[in-house]
């Protein structure tokens, strides 16, 4: 399975960005996925997280700002960021979970896309 992330880049406050990660070697559809941040000197955190039955999750930090969307067909993964404020600067992680007999739970990761918001 390999994920690749993209579309991060620098953006004034208030500005949007979209982020699309591409997954490959797993059938996406079966597979729960998530972006996750990580802020410089802060942990890993969930920002939204979309289910095979499309039912999705938000931080408090980016309800009715970010939306988190998938297309099975094209098998990708994305994150439109809206009304961006300093504190989204992170490096933005794609993620799925395994779901084929052989890897039932793994964890896969993206290589990270930076998104740098300036006040």
């Amino acid at each position: 399975v390999q994920l690749q992330a993209s579309g991060g880049g620098l953006v004034h406050a208030g500005g949007s960005l979209t982020l699309s990660c591409a997954a490959s070697g797993t059938p996406f559809q079966i597979n729960n996925v998530a972006w996750y941040r990580q802020a410089p000197g802060k942990e890993r955190d969930l920002v939204a997280s979309i289910s095979v039955s499309g039912s999705t999750t938000y931080a408090d930090s980016v309800k009715e700002r970010f939306i988190i969307s998938r297309d099975n067909a094209k098998q990708v993964l994305t994150l439109q960021m809206n009304r961006l404020k300093p504190e989204d600067t992170a490096v933005y992680y794609c993620y799925l979970r395994g779901a084929m007999a052989w890897d039932m739970g793994k964890d896969y990761w993206g290589q990270g896309t930076l998104v740098t918001v300036s006040s």
